[in-house]
């Protein structure tokens, strides 16, 4: 057995070995060290769609669908080009009014992440941010583990074009988010 050759080999593979290491660390980050939280402003483009309405004087409760795409305000990937979805209660009763429901956002690969909101949980510390908040309860795929708090406002867009009471609105988010 020759020892000589056997030491350039073991030399030769650790060497190797940080070379490899070296090239993944430089260019695929993201495996070893994946994001797990972080702050994104993004804004949906919605259309709302009117399901169903209880209206009586001085009292009106509307069953909305919402759908619309997202975009990463910072062009990101994360809340970038996803689809969304929501189903809302718009209440006007007397001194109540307001809009609760829920989301989930789906990306490309079918990962989604799943809201709830409520336009009378406003975030005073941030004045452009006040149309309510969505509170991220969790999510599927790379998205598994989120939570996260959302303000967000509602940017009301020109009316829409036919009969059908559907309206479109931009809603920009101040997202903070955590994957766990």
């Amino acid at each position: 057995m020759n020892t000589k050759a056997t030491a350039v080999n073991a030399k030769m593979t650790i060497v190797k070995i940080v070379l490899v290491s070296t090239a993944l660390a430089a260019f695929a980050p993201g495996i070893a060290f994946a994001e797990s939280k972080g702050t994104s402003p993004y804004v949906t483009h919605f259309i709302f769609r009117p399901l169903q309405n209880l209206k009586a004087p001085g009292f009106s409760a509307v069953l909305l669908e919402a759908v619309g795409t997202t975009q990463n305000l910072k062009g990101e990937k994360m809340l970038d080009k996803m689809s969304a979805r929501c189903t809302a209660l718009n209440v006007d009763s007397g001194p109540k009014k307001y809009i609760d429901g829920a989301c989930i956002l789906a990306d490309a690969d079918g990962d989604m992440i799943f809201s709830t909101f409520d336009t009378r949980d406003v975030d005073k510390s941030q004045p452009t941010m006040s149309c309510g908040t969505h509170i991220i309860t969790g999510g599927t795929g790379k998205y598994k583990g989120i939570s996260g708090s959302e303000p967000f406002a509602c940017n009301a867009m020109p009316a829409l074009a036919g009969e059908g009471g559907y309206f479109a609105m931009d809603i920009p988010h101040n997202t903070s988010w955590e994957i766990k």
